[in-house]
């Protein structure tokens, strides 16, 4: 069943995430870092910085310095491609996938009209 939001709906509901993710004391990741992170979990990889980049439309030193954040929180790893050592391939880890996994919950909570 699909929630159907007005747009400052969406907003409320996007605020009390970020709410509930300041007092949870999650890492505070840029809308940027963010949007990476989902891509890699979201979409089928795998997942180069070259890839990432025409994906997100922006330039590799961008994803790389949001891979460097993310890589020290354990959300990520990079791995040198076996096939083309040119390329640096992203890969998921689990401290990732339960960070995205309490994200997931907490916007459901939300969406159900509960507290974050």
């Amino acid at each position: 069943m699909a929630i159907e939001l007005e747009d400052m709906e969406g907003l409320n509901l996007w605020r009390q995430v970020l709410v509930g993710s300041v007092r949870a004391k999650a890492p505070d990741l840029t809308a940027r870092q963010l949007s990476l992170l989902l891509t890699v979990y979201l979409t089928v990889g795998p997942h180069t910085v070259r890839g990432l980049a025409e994906t997100l439309g922006v330039a590799k030193p961008v994803i790389s310095r949001a891979l460097d954040k993310l890589s020290v929180l354990e959300f990520v790893r990079r791995k040198a491609d076996e096939g083309d050592r040119r390329n640096i391939l992203v890969q998921r880890t689990v401290k990732g996938s339960v960070f995205l996994s309490d994200l997931a919950s907490q916007i459901a909570a939300a969406a159900r009209g509960g507290d974050t």
